[in-house]
Parts: C-alpha cells; structure tokens; sequence
C-alpha cells in the first residue's frame, strides 16, 4: 500500500539484523528485542511527507448539507470533521453526573485518498446498547462498513457503546450515504436537542491550565466544563483505503479533565504500535488509573495500529502526570512480549 512505513526492506533487514545478533552470541529475548529496535527506528525514519489533495469548497458544502450542520476544515491535514455530540444522554460514572464533552461525543471525518481519485470517511459513534444493531444494519444498506465496536468506559449509566463507520466514494455521494445511515438515529445532528446554556464555568476557570500544561507537554483545548488534550503521531505514517490517517481523522492519543482540580475525572485513548501496549498499560496502572478497554479502530491500516481506553480519578495534576508517562512509552523501541518473537519468563516459555 502507498505510504507504508513498513517496507518488506524493513521487514527483510530486521530478519538479517536477527542474524547477525545470532552470531554475535545473542540470545533469546535479546536477539527479539534487537530486531524490533532496529524495526522501530526504520520505521520511524521512513516518515514520509504525504501529500493528499484538498477538499473544494463544493465538496465541504455537500457534506454540510448532506448532515444538516456545518464542520470544521484542519487545512493542514485537510480533513472536513463534523462533531456529532450526544446531548440528548444524562451519563453518570459511578452515580456521579458527568458532562458529555469527558467523552459523549462522536464524530465523522472525510478526506481524499492521496491520489484524489476517491475520499474516505470515518466515524465514531456513541450508542446506547440497543442502538448499535439497528445502526450495523443501516451503515451496510448505505454501502458503509463497520470496522469496530467497543465500550470506552466503566461504570457508565446508562451503558454507552461506540462503533466505528468507515467507507470509500465521492466526496458529496459518501457524506450523503453516511447522512442516510444516521438519519433514525439521535446522531444525526437535527435529531439532537439544543446543547442548553453555557456552563456557570468552563475549564478555563475550572482547572490550572498553565499547570496541566507543564505537565502533559502540549496545550489543550476548553469544550464547555471539561480541557481535553489531543496528540497526533507525527512520528508514523499510517495509511488505509490509500488515505494517510492523520489526527484529524482518528490517529490520535487524549484525554479529557472533568470535575474539579482536586477530584478530577480523566477519561481518553491512546494510538498504539502493538509493541507499545503493554508499555502503556504498565504505565497507566502504575498511575493507577484505570483501563478499560484494548481494540482496534480501523480494518486494514498499516503500520497495525492498537487503541486503548482508560479512565481515573484524582488531583487532576496528579492524573495529568500519569498521562504523561503512558504517553513517554510511545514512539520508542519497548521490550519483546509474548507472541512478537520471543515467550515472556515465567509464562511456560522455554
């Protein structure tokens, strides 16, 4: 596939690598974790610059009117996003009312392929339980197709699912499918209530943001009570449907503040390597803040990416550092694990 920054070259000179630590007396676990370090740095220097063509100003038009509500351009990825949020839910964790803004909030993408020929379309969906089927049948009588379908919470009420859409087409012939599939459902923006007043605060007034800041490395973005962190992987170029996924369309890591700066809700998702899963998880327990789900989002992308939620309670600056240091695991080369060349010590390897 065009883009892919892993290349049977990568491939065949992590196999050679294996090799030659072989003869230099290498073994085991270090022979494994040799090859993969050389596998993450090819990968990470063959980053590429990947060019896609822009939306026209008809085509973002047709998206707005295929959905009724008008997106939002990220001209630097040139992606049209529409944010689909569910006001029309009450969420409580715990017995505790939460906003939806912490992570109630699904949206739909669409960009051209890199050789504008066709655009793609990607979508995440919160649904209650008896939602998701009746929405399968209907992305699949539009031509659309489901890549995933997962919880990102626990101790939600009332229980909450989000599933991935995604499909290929014209631009105002995709949005239109993708509008049709919606239409029943209460994600289809004319079919949601008004949001409602502004909050008495928002998360400006709320959190220290100048001191979350410090903490996570980036800056972060005020949506009504919550600030929520949102970090692309500039360091891989992922393709799928020969369209470079980008942050704009669901490659990203974050996390949302909610509640107050001495007991906060941080609730988000990291973008993963598979051989940074289980660094992160280490990381995030450490913190003890809680996992709650480890999936795929996309069919077919390469590099494979994994996705994994979490949620905690806390100081949000204690919180906002244990973010930080699941965030440090990725982008570097991480240990062997089970089933990626070598068996774990102690887990009946020999």
């Amino acid at each position: 596939m065009n883009g892919n920054p892993m290349s049977r070259r990568e491939l065949l000179r992590s196999t050679a690598l294996v090799s030659v630590a072989g003869a230099l007396g290498l073994k085991g676990t270090e022979r494994a974790e040799a090859a993969q370090r050389q596998t993450m740095q090819g990968m990470q220097a063959q980053v590429q610059k990947v060019t896609t063509p822009p939306l026209t100003s008809n085509e973002m038009a047709a998206i707005d009117a295929a959905l009724g509500k008008k997106g939002n351009l990220v001209q630097a990825e040139a992606t049209y996003t529409t944010p689909l949020p569910r006001n029309d839910l009450k969420v409580s964790i715990k017995g505790e009312a939460v906003p939806i803004p912490l992570g109630f909030g699904g949206w739909v993408s669409v960009k051209k392929t890199i050789n504008g020929r066709a655009a793609v379309l990607m979508s995440d969906t919160v649904l209650l339980q008896e939602e998701v089927n009746p929405l399968i049948s209907a992305a699949h009588a539009n031509g659309l197709e489901v890549s995933a379908i997962h919880n990102h919470f626990f101790y939600e009420e009332p229980r909450i699912f989000y599933m991935h859409v995604h499909g290929m087409g014209e631009v105002g012939d995709l949005a239109r499918r993708y509008a049709r599939a919606i239409s029943a459902t209460k994600l289809f923006p004319a079919n949601q209530p008004l949001s409602g007043p502004p909050p008495v605060r928002t998360g400006k007034e709320i959190f220290d943001l100048p001191a979350l800041d410090r903490i996570v490395g980036n800056t972060g973005t005020v949506n009504g009570p919550t600030y929520k962190y949102t970090i692309g992987r500039d360091d891989l170029t992922v393709m799928a449907m020969n369209a470079h996924i980008t942050k704009s369309i669901g490659l990203n890591t974050w996390a949302s503040f909610a509640g107050t700066p001495e007991a906060a809700h941080i609730a988000g998702d990291f973008a993963m390597l598979e051989a940074e899963v289980n660094p992160v998880i280490k990381a995030l327990r450490t913190a003890n803040i809680e996992v709650v789900a480890v999936h795929n989002h996309m069919i077919g992308e390469q590099p494979r990416m994994m996705f994994l939620h979490y949620y905690g309670r806390g100081p949000a600056t204690t919180l906002a550092q244990g973010f930080r240091s699941a965030l440090n695991q990725l982008g570097r080369p991480q240990p062997m694990m089970m089933g990626m060349g070598q068996p774990m010590t102690g887990m009946g390897g020999r």
